[in-house]
């Protein structure tokens, strides 16, 4: 008999309660109402790891929904299984696929860790794949929901912490954080002002250039991240 989605997603389930630590509480970081069991990042990651054998042989249609049947849920857990899942199957995505990521981001990201598993797991690897959708990307810099706007920037990220910047793709950069260069959102300012640090790892002085230009009308949030990784001569200058 064929395990189910329904099976594989109520046996995530139990394992998630199981390993729930009633002392473990990750809401201080986040500083935000959000929904979570209360189970540590690498438990999940290996209940996410152990059941993706089972999902792993589905067609992409059904591991798709599989994801989004956690995602639903809101919880922080669940979302981390979900994007470690799609994550899994990178090379199986197309450019197509990523009209169904653009809703995901929409419709159930809602807060930064979640913005930034996401971007870091699913949105980068398919805009390094497709270039073309950059263009996509730099359009959520214009979004009313700010997770979306944060996503424009994040999306640049690897998980190591260096930009997807290359010669023919540092002016996106460089487009999206002017764009979000007034923007309210704290979370927003950081992250495109980790963007521009990231960017700054090979770009280090167009990335300055940048900063000098535009460091009268960028919150100190957003230029502190900028420059963080300069040398302190550098910081020194941009922060007087």
């Amino acid at each position: 008999m064929k395990i189910t989605i329904e099976k594989i997603i109520q046996n995530v389930r139990k394992d998630l309660v199981a390993n729930v630590e009633e002392k473990y509480n990750v809401k201080r970081f986040l500083k935000r109402n959000i929904l979570r069991y209360g189970v540590r990042t690498p438990i999940v990651r290996k209940i996410a790891k152990k059941y993706f054998q089972d999902i792993e042989g589905f067609n992409k249609e059904k591991i798709f929904i599989s994801a989004e049947q956690l995602l639903k849920s809101g919880y922080g857990e669940e979302a981390t299984i979900a994007i470690q899942w799609i994550f899994g199957v990178k090379s199986r995505l197309v450019k197509m696929d990523f009209n169904v990521f653009e809703k995901w981001l929409e419709k159930y990201i809602n807060n930064w860790a979640k913005d930034d598993d996401f971007c870091a797991h699913i949105i980068y690897p398919m805009i390094k794949k497709c270039p073309v959708l950059i263009k996509r990307v730099k359009l959520w810099a214009k979004s009313k929901n700010q997770w979306v706007r944060r996503a424009s920037a994040v999306s640049f990220i690897k998980t190591f912490g260096h930009c997807h910047a290359t010669e023919h793709n540092i002016k996106d950069i460089f487009d999206i954080a002017k764009i979000l260069l007034y923007d309210k959102e704290d979370l927003v300012q950081k992250g495109y002002g980790w963007m521009l640090k990231s960017a700054s790892v090979y770009h280090q002085k167009q990335v300055f250039d940048f900063v000098m230009t535009y460091k009268e009308n960028m919150p100190r949030t957003a230029l502190r991240y900028a420059i963080e990784k300069m040398p302190r001569s550098l910081r020194k200058k941009a922060m007087t």
